[in-house]
């Protein structure tokens, strides 16, 4: 975060993200990185705009050849938010799963950026097997800053069971490259082989098994 003006219960808050043009392969955002920012920078500036919602507000974006890093302010109740989130995790634990999906998305309404709640919904997405919108969301949740082998691997799962085998062997191979010895991931790779009939099982539960 660069800076937050308070105005009574919001915050006025501005950051960048980083947006991964192996998570865009084929997408209106993937195809940012073939425009020159210099010659087609309204149309970069456009494709952002839409892929980031109207919450924010997009201020500037750098293209490199692998990464956009984009500057974005927006108005967010950030301790709500995160209060909600927390809550969310709490009924999602305890069973009320499309509950907790549904919280997910108030929490999501109050902080856009809330990192915490974007990658809480992806794993009440993918326990649905609504497994397109999960890894929409879990790519969402990374950029704004979830990190290390929980993402990678539920990412990973999600990407399989859409039967996208590159993306999902890729974010195995990530997180193999943090956690050398999770045998969860190692297991889906040899799955992934060309002699696999078919994808990985979900390894959703685990996830929250190893976190609780």
């Amino acid at each position: 975060m660069n800076g937050s003006e308070r105005t009574a219960n919001t915050i006025r808050q501005r950051r960048s993200l980083v947006i991964r043009r192996d998570d865009h392969v084929g997408d209106p955002i993937g195809l940012a990185f073939l425009e020159s920012p210099e010659t087609h920078g309204d149309a970069v500036m456009e494709r952002l705009e839409k892929y980031l919602g109207i919450q924010l507000k997009v201020i500037k974006a750098e293209v490199s050849r692998d990464e956009i890093t984009v500057e974005i302010e927006a108005r967010v109740w950030r301790e709500e938010g995160t209060r909600m989130a927390g809550a969310a995790r709490d009924l999602y634990d305890k069973g009320g799963r499309r509950a907790a999906l549904s919280m997910y998305r108030d929490a999501l309404e109050l902080d856009p950026m809330n990192a915490a709640a974007l990658l809480g919904m992806g794993l009440a997405l993918a326990e649905q097997e609504k497994f397109a919108d999960a890894l929409a969301t879990f790519k969402r949740a990374r950029e704004f800053g979830a990190g290390g082998a929980e993402i990678l691997l539920a990412m990973g799962n999600a990407a399989a069971r859409l039967e996208r085998k590159a993306s999902a062997i890729g974010y195995y191979e990530q997180l193999l490259q943090i956690e050398p010895r999770n045998f969860v991931a190692r297991r889906a790779l040899r799955a992934l082989s060309p002699a696999a009939e078919s994808p990985p099982p979900s390894a959703i539960n685990a996830i929250h098994s190893k976190k609780d």
